[in-house]
């Protein structure tokens, strides 16, 4: 099927955001703040076997946590600001197509994209047809990145060879994936006993 192979879910390597982006130096404190966050993220990756760690790294690549990220505006005549280049949009900067997509694979029909329960419930989805379609093991962050941001068609055809920009954040959400393992090692436990009514 075509748009298996071609799907874009992200084209962007920064967005710009009407909700602040979040800058994080510990993952563990970020999910303990945000209690739903770190169920949803729970779920997913015993839903798909998508690991914790790789779906944040990939987020905060695309939006730096920020739920209502868009590209930044295209310059007509390299000042006035103009029409965006994509459709991408939400945590996970997904296009218009490539979410319809998930929707009618996953069933989640009315998923949204500024929903994080349902942004990380799209990449860990995307994971595991990068797994399937591209081979790519769930635990390669690096490649898993590359297959997200080029598409599976895009991928297999090695469209992400010469992009310097798009390897270096490839390298990026690796490095920021295995941090966010180790540290989530040392968390889960106190994670997994927050309740969501004690910040209410």
């Amino acid at each position: 099927m075509k748009l298996l192979l071609t799907a874009l879910p992200a084209l962007i390597l920064s967005g710009c955001f009407s909700t602040p982006p979040v800058e994080i130096s510990n993952i563990c404190d970020l999910l303990d703040r945000k209690v739903t966050w770190y169920q949803a993220v729970k779920a997913s990756e015993a839903k798909y076997q998508s690991p914790k760690s790789v779906q944040l790294a990939i987020i905060n690549q695309e939006s730096h946590f920020a739920s209502n990220a868009k590209p930044p505006r295209d310059k007509l005549f390299g000042a006035i600001p103009w029409t965006r280049p994509t459709s991408a949009y939400g945590f996970a900067q997904v296009v218009d197509d490539t979410w319809r997509w998930y929707q009618r694979d996953s069933g989640n029909s009315n998923a949204e994209r500024n929903n994080f329960a349902d942004a990380v419930d799209f990449v860990a989805w995307y994971m595991d047809k990068s797994s399937k379609i591209s081979k790519i093991a769930k635990t390669d962050a690096y490649n898993q990145y590359l297959a997200y941001h080029e598409g599976h068609g895009g991928f297999n055809s090695k469209t992400h060879q010469g992009k310097k920009f798009l390897l270096s954040a490839a390298k990026q959400v690796e490095i920021n994936a295995k941090r966010y393992r180790q540290q989530l090692s040392k968390c889960s436990k106190q994670l997994d006993s927050n309740r969501t009514w004690r910040f209410f």
